[in-house]
C-alpha cells in the first residue's frame, strides 16, 4: 500500500498493492491496523453504496454536528472525486483535490471530518463505496454549490450534470452563513 499526502493535510490517496494472476487480481481494500500506521486510525461505524448513472453529480457534501470521515472508493466504473476544506481557521479553507477513482486503479481517498465531498461519473454506471465514522444524521446534512465559481472546480462536464433536487439548492461557500460551517480543530 502506497499513502500520499495531498494538497489538502490530513486528504489521502491510497494505492493499494494489487495482486494479479490468471485468475483475476485481488487487493485489501481495508486493514485496521495497516491504516491505523499511516494514521487513520478513526473508528469506522458505517459503509454506504451508491450506484449512479454516467453525468450525475453528488455533492459537496458534508454533516456539521455529526462530521463524517469518509474512506472512499469505487467498486464499478469511474469518477472524478472531489474533498473541499471548508473548515473555518484552516489555512487552505476553500480549496480543493480532486483525483480519478476508478475500478482499474483501486485507489482511494480518505477525507477526514470538516471537509464537503462530491464526485461526478465519467462512466456509463458506477458503483461507489464509503467508509464513514460517523452516523449519517438526515437532519445535519449540509452542502456547497457544485459550481461554486470561487471554488473553480475542474469539472469534466460535457453537458449539464444530473444533480438531485437537494444539490441544486445548494449555495457558494461564501454565501453559506459561518455558523453552518465546521471549525478547525486546534
Amino acid at each position: 500500500m502506497q499513502i500520499e499526502t495531498t494538497s489538502l493535510p490530513g486528504v489521502l490517496l491510497i494505492k493499494p498493492r494489487i495482486f494479479h494472476d490468471d485468475r483475476g487480481r485481488f487487493f485489501e481494500s481495508f486493514q485496521a491496523k495497516r491504516y491505523s500506521e499511516h494514521g487513520i486510525s478513526l473508528n469506522f461505524v458505517q459503509d454506504n453504496i451508491s450506484y449512479s448513472q454516467k453525468g450525475t453529480l453528488r455533492g459537496l457534501h458534508y454533516q456539521l454536528l455529526h462530521p463524517q470521515g469518509k474512506l472512499v472508493s469505487v467498486l464499478q466504473g469511474k469518477v472524478l472525486d472531489v474533498a473541499v476544506d471548508i473548515r473555518l481557521g484552516s489555512p487552505t479553507f476553500g480549496r480543493y483535490f480532486s483525483c480519478e477513482l476508478s475500478d482499474e486503479n483501486h485507489n482511494q481517498l480518505y477525507i477526514p471530518p470538516g471537509f464537503a465531498h462530491g464526485f461526478y461519473v465519467l462512466s456509463e454506471e458506477v458503483c461507489f463505496h464509503y467508509k464513514c465514522t460517523d452516523y449519517y444524521q438526515p437532519q445535519d446534512e449540509r452542502g456547497i454549490a457544485w459550481n461554486d465559481p470561487a471554488l473553480d472546480i475542474s469539472w469534466p462536464l460535457s453537458e449539464p450534470p444530473v444533480l438531485s433536487p437537494k444539490d441544486k439548492l445548494y449555495v457558494p461557500l461564501k454565501e453559506t452563513p459561518i455558523e453552518q460551517l465546521p471549525r478547525m480543530n486546534p
